[in-house]
């Protein structure tokens, strides 16, 4: 037996993942138990997963990866610095001691961490483990390989190939000229924060209109039919200090960076349309540079800008390739499973035989709770639940839930490893709904009205409500495609005259609360093989009410990151509007709770910093 632990850390998303004999055993983020969103720090309590899991201790890994080069990322910091200097010069001072504290001592933190481990410890780059994570885990035998995001260690944009059980990146953009930092600048400037604000601008770009692209493409960046581009850094400050933009940047767009909570603006949102347009069209120059210059007809995508998926639905319907498969967990969390995989296939040669199907077992890696643990802990809580033994009871009574409009908190088998709920740990309603949109942005997740919500899909339904080939399936949410025509309502000349937020609330289909206002859906396909339960849950609601599309979004609130333990479930339920929580086999109704046990919502949002 053949055990590798993987570790991505220190920036953001830190994650843990194990591949045990090729096999995914466990991955997930730091954050899911911490409990702090987007956490940076070294991924102790994922790594207790991910053993606990597999049932090893430390001393018994035969290989621990981290994600990547820490040297070379503290010489691309040191050289930036001095390029610029004296400007950002105190930022310098100010961040130097606690890089040299944290970054460069990580193989002693991991031998700290891991006692009885004593063996290699692996640093490949950044993006050579954001290659592996896109690659490996596909279900292709070879492809082209395109990773994207904000900065490595230099690299910024790399492509090469995958072939079997090796992968090559023969191309590279560096620092810092960055699609993933030309994007974070965005949205910055638009009042988000960098690192998880990015899918804010790309949810609020369909209501503005792309007025400013020219003068991005004229100023900003010069583009290159290879979708590589150069940055006029005069316009940027993310290479000498701690902010993105500079005065130049604002003068040319009208003024100062909107405060966060602050009001929306129309150029707010036409500069979201703006960036959105410019960031599609770099990505649909690279993929098909990438497809003339390798040859292959699948593609393969991670880093954090593959979450894009606005424009990976452009790629895959107006890209030159075949297929495409986005890693679930693409940004850097997605590298600790990328290292792993990484030493199993290249660094220790061994077979890869794809078998029609990808290898991420539906990323759900995480944490699962037995019934034993979930019945006792909601009996401690004095909660009043019905268990059902039989499961098609249990689906009856949750898609009569939802059909009657309640809004529902589903809690099933493992967690999952990356951004998106798959079905795992979600929220869920009736896509039917007019108002179902407004109401859980408002009363369930509070957090902004303009954010759309994602539908889930029955797989074999789902080219007859959205336009997908009936061969193209979107298990991860990294799709976006527009609602099927004959599915649309005709707006009246009044409806389409409405501009920006104003446009919210018009009915556009037959599934109006995940039909976003320009006619699209974020869409995950669900079949029985990788859903399980969740697709007969779905299959019930067909059943019962025609409509085999149902609303499912992240169990969680603004500011928190998704639920991993029952307790954290309860929790969210018990201080939201959520009408009932399944957590396995026990439903839960909020009416039927004791007052006494019924927590305060502003005590519960209290510990969270809202973004």
């Amino acid at each position: 037996m053949t055990a590798i632990l993987g570790i991505s850390a220190l920036y953001h998303d830190s994650a843990a993942a194990l591949v045990v004999d090729g096999r995914i055993v466990a991955a997930a983020q730091e954050e899911r138990f911490t409990r702090v969103k987007h956490d940076p720090s070294f991924p102790t309590h994922a790594i207790a997963y991910c053993l606990r899991e597999a049932g090893l201790t430390p001393g018994e890994l035969d290989y621990v990866g981290f994600y990547d080069k820490p040297l070379l990322k503290f010489d691309r910091f040191l050289e930036t610095h001095l390029a610029f200097a004296p400007v950002g010069f105190l930022s310098f001072v100010n961040s130097v001691p606690a890089y040299l504290k944290t970054h460069l001592h990580v193989r002693r933190r991991i031998g700290r961490e891991l006692p009885g481990y004593r063996r290699q410890v692996v640093f490949p780059e950044h993006h050579v483990s954001h290659a592996a994570s896109a690659f490996f885990p596909s279900p292709f035998e070879n492809a082209a390989v395109l990773t994207v995001d904000g900065v490595g260690e230099w690299a910024t944009a790399t492509y090469g190939t995958g072939n079997a059980n090796r992968i090559e990146l023969t191309h590279e953009l560096r620092f810092p000229h960055s699609p993933g930092l030309l994007y974070s600048a965005f949205t910055y400037y638009c009042g988000f924060k960098v690192n998880s604000g990015e899918y804010k601008l790309m949810g609020l770009a369909p209501y503005g209109e792309p007025k400013y692209v020219e003068p991005i493409l004229e100023k900003l960046i010069d583009l290159k039919p290879d979708g590589s581009f150069r940055m006029d850094q005069k316009y940027f400050r993310y290479a000498q200090g701690l902010r993105m933009t500079s005065r130049h940047f604002h003068r040319l767009f009208g003024g100062p960076p909107r405060r966060p909570e602050a009001p929306l603006e129309q150029r707010h949102m036409d500069l979201a349309a703006s960036i959105q347009a410019v960031m599609e069209e770099i990505l649909l120059r690279m993929a098909r540079h990438v497809h003339e210059q390798t040859g292959r007809r699948h593609l393969c995508m991670a880093g954090g800008v593959a979450l894009n998926c606005v424009a990976n639905g452009r790629i895959l319907r107006e890209g030159p390739f075949d297929g495409l498969w986005v890693q679930p967990a693409a940004g850097d969390a997605g590298g600790a499973l990328g290292v792993a995989l990484l030493i199993w296939y290249q660094l220790l040669e061994n077979a890869r035989v794809p078998a029609g199907t990808d290898f991420q077992c539906g990323s759900l890696l995480g944490p699962a709770f037995s019934e034993e643990q979930i019945e006792t802990f909601l009996r401690q809580q004095g909660a009043v639940f019905r268990r059902f033994d039989d499961e098609t009871q249990l689906c009856d009574c949750v898609a009569e839930l939802l059909a009657r409009g309640k809004v529902v908190g589903w809690f099933q088998g493992r967690m999952e490893f990356g951004p998106r709920a798959l079905g795992a740990r979600s929220i869920l309603g009736d896509a039917r709904s007019p108002t179902m949109q407004s109401v859980m942005n408002r009363k369930i997740k509070f957090r902004e009205s303009f954010r759309p919500f994602a539908p889930s899909v029955l797989r074999e339904h789902a080219a007859e409500y959205f336009d997908i080939a009936p061969q193209v399936e979107s298990p991860y949410m990294l799709l976006v495609a527009p609602v099927a025509e004959r599915h649309r309502r005709s707006l009246t000349t009044e409806e389409r005259r409405l501009r920006g937020l104003q446009r919210l609330g018009v009915v556009r289909s037959t599934i109006p609360a995940v039909t976003h206002v320009d006619d699209s859906a974020r869409l995950q396909t669900v079949d029985e093989q990788r859903h399980g339960r969740y697709y007969r849950l779905i299959r019930r609601f067909y059943e019962k009410t025609g409509c085999p599309v149902i609303i499912n979004t992240s169990f969680n609130v603004r500011g928190e990151p998704i639920v991993c333990t029952p307790q954290d479930a309860y929790q969210c339920f018990m201080a939201t509007n959520m009408d009932a929580l399944v957590l396995q086999r026990c439903v839960l109704l909020k009416e039927e709770q004791p007052a006494a046990q019924r927590h305060a919502i502003d005590e519960y949002l209290a510990r969270f910093q809202l973004d």
